[in-house]
């Protein structure tokens, strides 16, 4: 009987070490999950950080973009007011041309008049010689007072025909005068033309670049925002993973405090008649079982069994068993009184198993149990 005895002992000890190793291994696989997880948070934390400064950058090259195409709207506006005032100019100075030609036609009316004149006078001087003149308007003279007056009106037609030609020279050369200045004033005009025409141009071309510039720009922005609200989401779902692993590694060591205490108690003697610990309270209960399936994932005490379905805990009466005590269980082990529920009154407990097709297999027993010191 010692030996088995003692064969029982070692089976347990044995377990209880398994267990616990287990229990460590899971533990260093949550550790590194969690370090892996504040790794990647970190890198989408730099990641959140340079497209902040990306979006940054961007928004600065927007506002001057702005700032240019408002400079080059107020220099159209103005070059446009320009184009205007020119043009005044050459609707004032075409006024100006049009009077000058005028002008021009009525000193070329004046010219060809004098022309008619001084033809009608050359005509009469080829058919009379100077001294048949003299002699004309001496002899048919009537006195020496008529012969005066004929000599003076001669002598006035011979000066008003050089009066004629003196403005006929002038007014021709204020007729060309006048007309290199039209040709001047043309010139200007057209040459402001098509300075302001060249102006426009390359403010119109300026503008239709910095637009494009600015498109482009805007559409980086929005590739920035997209970028962000991806990586702040990438964030969120890695805090949530980081929280899950958290709970786990809580829950773990948790039970590995069941086990580590189960683990350095000392072994308890065994009563030769039932093999059984007999150090502590001992009682005999009614044994039915459950799952995360059916009750949910969060006891009473707060243990996740939905996350850790296969540790060992029971469902207890407090009035009979104090929550957080461990007990020992006859056919299921050393468990942790983590649960409560609207069944279990009085000696009666619940046993968790990780499926409902284990619940059914345990059914329903009388077992003793032993509630730990």
């Amino acid at each position: 009987m010692q030996t088995t005895n003692k064969r029982i002992i070692l089976v347990l000890l044995t377990i209880l070490l398994s267990v616990s190793g287990s229990m460590v291994t899971y533990a260093q696989t949550s550790t590194e999950a969690l370090h892996n997880a504040k790794q990647e948070l970190e890198q989408k934390q730099r990641i959140v950080e340079q497209k902040a400064q990306e979006k940054q950058t961007v928004n600065q090259e927007i506002e001057k973009i702005q700032y240019e195409l408002n400079a080059l709207y107020t220099d159209i506006t103005k070059n446009k007011e320009a184009m205007a005032k020119t043009q005044q100019k050459i609707d004032a100075t075409n006024q100006l041309i049009e009077k000058k030609k005028q002008e021009i036609v009525v000193l070329e009316d004046k010219i060809l008049a004098r022309k008619g004149i001084m033809k009608q006078r050359a005509v009469s001087l080829q058919q009379t010689d100077n001294i048949n003149v003299i002699v004309n308007l001496f002899f048919e003279s009537d006195s020496i007072s008529d012969f005066i007056q004929r000599v003076s009106a001669v002598s006035t037609l011979m000066d008003a025909d050089k009066e004629i030609l003196i403005a006929q020279k002038k007014d021709l050369l204020q007729i060309e005068e006048d007309k290199k200045e039209i040709d001047r004033q043309e010139q200007t005009l057209i040459e402001d033309q098509k300075e302001l025409a060249n102006q426009q141009q390359t403010l119109d071309q300026n503008m239709q670049k910095r637009q494009q510039t600015l498109t482009v720009m805007q559409q980086k922005y929005s590739q920035i925002l997209k970028q962000m609200a991806l990586a702040e989401q990438e964030k969120a779902g890695i805090e949530s993973q980081m929280k899950d692993i958290q709970a786990k590694i809580r829950s773990e060591q948790e039970e590995a405090k069941v086990r580590t205490v189960t683990k350095t108690k000392p072994a308890p003697s065994l009563d030769n008649k039932t093999n059984v610990a007999v150090e502590g309270k001992e009682m005999y209960v009614t044994a039915t079982a459950y799952s995360s399936e059916e009750s949910g994932n969060i006891t009473a005490a707060g243990y996740n069994i939905g996350k850790n379905p296969n540790m060992k805990l029971i469902a207890v009466d407090p009035r009979v068993i104090p929550l957080g005590k461990k007990v020992w269980v006859e056919g299921y082990g050393v468990a942790v009184a983590g649960d409560t529920g609207g069944a279990i009154k009085g000696h009666i407990i619940d046993v968790l198993m990780p499926t409902r097709s284990k619940c059914l297999q345990w059914g329903r027993k009388t077992v003793k149990i032993i509630v730990l010191d």
